[in-house]
């Protein structure tokens, strides 16, 4: 028999706020993958939202593999795939990302590519069709992202302060990223512009400094936000929450989850926003999901 491979990559939240398609954050989520060449297709899943995931040849992972492989004029081998799941599927945290990122490592190891991680990160970034959630998933911790000229992926990465926390809010309702961009609208004024480039410079100079006198002011957003608010009930609500020890909440991705900035043991804040939820009508779900510092791994099992 063949030996194993596996492969991990963090879930991730992209925007935080006013870095509509730039910047992103990895979770310490991941999804796990197991694999190894087999005689024919055979793909098992465990975790969450499991009856969202193909077993079929139409799998996302497998899909971009089997894709990645015949671009470069190759072809994959049947494979055995395990797949374990811990974020939660269609909830705003880069589970498609993280499925695409999965996919170019699977064709990385099977064909023997021997890929730099900014090559990783590049195809990742052009399958997924902005480089936020990719860079996130690829590189860790937090990320500012673009796309060149000459259409390439680049990101600069850096670390949440120490003395700041994260966790995630994830109501019980799904919403398609198809819907939540249909929202948006196809021109924005300078003014909004301008508001919003003024808060991803003074968020990224909070971030890397650990200023949080910056906060909340540093989340605000007129790109997304407002327009995706009839889409998440309590949206509104939760991006104006002020408490001691929270520095702000913005929309996890297209949404509906919720990422929650707060002073490190001042957790209690983040009950505010599950609270939000619920007087709507809605349950929610607190993961305390830490910022991932590594990104994607990929390595062969020992015998």
């Amino acid at each position: 028999m063949a030996n194993w491979w596996r492969l991990r990559v963090p879930a991730s939240i992209a925007n935080l706020g006013p870095g509509f398609d730039s910047l992103g954050l990895a979770l310490g989520l991941y999804l796990h993958c197991r694999f190894r060449v087999a005689d024919q297709l055979t793909i098992r899943v465990q975790g969450r939202d499991t009856d969202l995931i193909p077993l079929t040849a139409e799998n996302l992972i497998w899909r971009t593999a089997v894709d990645l492989a015949a671009e470069l004029g190759q072809t994959l081998p049947p494979i055995e795939l395990e797949i374990v799941t811990e974020a939660p599927l269609a909830k705003g945290l880069g589970s498609s990302a993280a499925a695409l990122t999965a996919g170019v490592l699977i064709a990385n190891a099977l064909l023997g590519l021997n890929w730099t991680t900014d090559r990783i990160l590049d195809t990742a970034a052009r399958l997924e069709g902005h480089p936020d959630n990719a860079a996130a998933c690829v590189l860790g911790a937090i990320v500012a992202s673009a796309t060149t000229s000459s259409g390439r992926a680049i990101a600069v990465r850096l670390d949440l302060p120490t003395h700041f926390d994260i966790a995630v809010v994830v109501p019980g309702f799904i919403l398609p990223t198809k819907e939540a961009r249909a929202a948006l609208p196809a021109t924005y004024s300078r003014e909004d512009a301008v508001f919003n480039i003024q808060r991803a410079a003074v968020l990224i100079a909070a971030l890397a400094t650990g200023d949080e006198h910056a906060f909340p002011t540093a989340l605000e957003d007129r790109i997304h936000q407002p327009y995706r608010a009839r889409l998440v009930p309590g949206l509104e609500q939760i991006l104006a929450l002020q408490a001691p020890g929270l520095l702000g909440c913005c929309l996890s991705g297209a949404g509906p989850s919720i990422l929650v900035f707060f002073l490190k043991g001042q957790a209690q804040a983040v009950q505010l926003v599950k609270n939000v939820f619920e007087s709507f009508g809605h349950t929610a779900e607190i993961l305390d999901a830490r910022v991932d510092r590594e990104g994607c791994q990929l390595w062969r099992e020992e015998n």
